[in-house]
């Protein structure tokens, strides 16, 4: 797998989820890891419950895209 690869399997992961969930979406690290990706996403609401709930949505839907393993995440709410 190249870096070409990965940025195009990234792309179309953040493309994805950015058009699904009303997310704002980025690679934040890892960047010239070939097998390894970093995605950091935010959303504002006035009700952390909902975030939440959107966020462990899109957990759920990277876990259950083919061509990508989520190896951890973490949610944080402020």
């Amino acid at each position: 797998m190249s870096l070409k690869d990965k940025r195009r399997v990234v792309k179309s992961l953040k493309d994805r989820i950015a058009h699904g969930h009303n997310v704002s979406i980025a690679e934040v690290g890892a960047l010239d890891q070939h097998r390894r990706a970093i995605l950091g996403l935010a959303m504002v609401s006035n009700d952390s419950r909902y975030v939440e709930g959107a966020l462990s949505k899109i957990v759920d839907f990277v876990r259950a895209t083919g061509n990508v393993d989520l190896v951890d995440y973490q949610i944080d709410l402020l």
